[in-house]
């Protein structure tokens, strides 16, 4: 085999290594709220917002409230969770949410939120 081939080889496999492993330090995974404490380094989590325990301080633009486990219809899979940042647009109409984030000190500590609102289409099937 010629040597251009063999350089010419090393070199794809040298970029198929870096890409594969890019993509693996970005890649986040979905962890349940049973399993975030348990969790490390930055993971997501989806649960349903309680309204009731929510606040926002000022002081230090913090928004803390509970998300509860969507498969626990008894709402005791609770997860407390802390974000830091502007509070999304559509907070107030969502139905659940993604946080991403780190477990740390008893509480989920999010990065960034993703609010999942009710589609304005629900409940319009069969009305064509």
């Amino acid at each position: 085999m010629k040597a251009k081939y063999i350089i010419g080889l090393v070199i794809i496999a040298a970029f198929v290594i870096w890409g594969l492993t890019s993509f693996m330090a970005t890649t986040v995974r979905y962890v349940s709220i049973e399993e975030v404490a348990q969790s490390q380094g930055t993971v997501q989590v989806m649960g349903k917002i309680d309204f009731a325990g929510l606040k926002y301080e000022n002081q230090n633009s913090r928004l803390v409230f509970d998300i509860i486990d969507p498969t626990d219809n008894s709402g005791t899979k609770r997860l407390k969770i802390i974000y830091a940042g502007v509070v999304p647009g559509n907070f107030d109409q969502a139905t659940s949410v993604v946080a991403k984030g780190r477990y740390q000190d008893g509480a989920f500590m999010a990065d960034q939120l993703l609010v999942k609102c009710p589609s304005k289409y629900q409940g319009l099937q069969g009305k064509a």
